[in-house]
Parts: structure tokens; C-alpha cells; sequence
């Protein structure tokens, strides 16, 4: 296992978690690295000891925020319940007036790795396949995502088959571009936009929305 030449420490807000005294790391620096081991190198290597030598502290000081590695854990997995499916059920709960902004407002949830961690989402479901307490969490964030999923289209009149049907197409459509890694220009994804849309509502696109979601993408320095 390669270590980094530098600690990763990239705190969100330093002025709400600051460095006090000899503290020379904070809670957020652990969960940071934490993560980052978790998603590039799987849970197994998640170790307190590893974990600190990457930052160049003493293993001891990972005990002024966690009680143990399974507290770390934890803290990871509710991160990751707090940022992904939330993530997604906000997205889902946009207001919309068409069924082609709906599935735009949910598309917007994955076009910013900010607000959707595609690498931790697929950590913990690698995690899953060893652990079936993890698997459980898993397959209760699917259906509470699926659920939220289900609910956008049944706000545009879908009947209630119809809407868990279109869910479950989108939603196993947008985590299988991911699992299947697949390799496109973002040029050649949203030439087929249109398409998407057809097949995931039935209907024709609502030029306004998809104008105002292509917006977006330019707003990110995407398109």
C-alpha cells in the first residue's frame, strides 16, 4: 500500500472545526482521510494506525473524536446516509411543472460530485457484499431512494405501476452508468438527452426545462 506524500487534510469549513492548542488534526480531517481510504482502497484498510501515519500524527489522537474504529465507521455510514440519499430524495422533491423538470432536478443531484459521491456510494456497496449488516443499510437506502423516486413521478398524474416502474428504470439506470463506468463525452451523453427523457416519462421533452438544466451544466463548467 502506497501512502501519500501528504496528509489529505481539506476540512469544508476550518472556521466551525479549528486547529486548538498542540490539536494538530481535527474530526473532519479523520473522517476526510478516512473516506478517501475507503473509496480507493476498500474498508479493510480503513485502520487507525494507517490512517494516522498519513497525516503524521499520533495514533492517539484519533481518540479525542472517535471511541474506537467501528465508531469511524459509523461515522462514515452516516455520512453517507446524510449526503447520497438525502442528495437524492431532496432532488426528487423539487418542484417541478413537468415530468421532464422532474427527471432534469434529478439528473442535477448526480451532475455535481458536491452533492452526490459517486466513489462512497459504491464504496459502501462494495463494503456490503462482506458485511450483512451493511447490506441491510444498502438495500434500506435503495428503497427509501426508489420510494422518493416514485413519489416525483406520481406528482405528474403516473399511475402508481407506472411510476414504480419509470422509478426503478431511472433510478437503476443512473447507478448503472456508474458501476459500468462508462466512458463518454459529456458532448455525446447529452446528445442523447432528449431520448432519455422519452423513454424514462413518455412523453416529449419540455424544451424550457431541459434549456434551463443545460444552464446548469455550463454554470458547473460541465458543457
Amino acid at each position: 500500500m502506497n501512502t501519500r506524500a501528504s496528509p489529505l487534510l481539506h476540512r469544508d469549513d476550518p472556521d466551525k472545526d479549528p486547529l486548538i492548542g498542540h490539536i494538530k488534526v481535527t474530526r473532519a480531517d479523520w473522517l476526510n482521510v478516512a473516506r478517501d481510504v475507503l473509496v480507493n482502497e476498500g474498508v479493510g484498510e480503513v485502520k487507525i494506525l494507517g490512517l494516522a501515519n498519513r497525516m503524521g500524527v499520533s495514533r492517539s489522537s484519533f481518540y479525542w473524536y472517535f471511541k474506537d474504529r467501528s465508531d469511524l465507521l459509523t461515522a462514515l455510514l452516516k455520512e453517507w446516509e446524510a449526503r447520497n440519499t438525502a442528495q437524492i430524495v431532496t432532488h426528487c422533491e423539487m418542484p417541478g411543472t413537468s415530468a421532464t423538470e422532474a427527471v432534469c432536478n434529478f439528473f442535477r443531484c448526480f451532475i455535481n460530485p458536491i452533492k452526490f459521491d459517486r466513489g462512497l456510494d459504491f464504496a459502501i456497496r462494495e463494503w456490503s457484499r462482506r458485511d450483512d449488516a451493511i447490506r441491510h443499510l444498502v438495500d434500506q437506502a435503495d428503497q427509501e431512494r426508489l420510494a422518493a423516486v416514485k413519489r416525483m413521478f406520481l406528482r405528474h398524474d403516473y399511475t402508481d405501476a407506472d411510476a414504480d416502474a419509470r422509478a426503478r428504470i431511472l433510478y437503476f439506470m443512473q447507478l448503472g452508468y456508474h458501476a459500468l463506468e462508462v466512458r463518454e463525452t459529456m458532448e455525446t451523453r447529452l446528445s442523447r438527452l432528449d431520448g432519455y427523457i422519452r423513454g424514462f416519462t413518455g412523453q416529449e421533452p419540455e424544451q424550457a426545462a431541459v434549456d434551463a438544466f443545460l444552464r446548469d451544466l455550463k454554470t458547473l463548467g460541465i458543457a
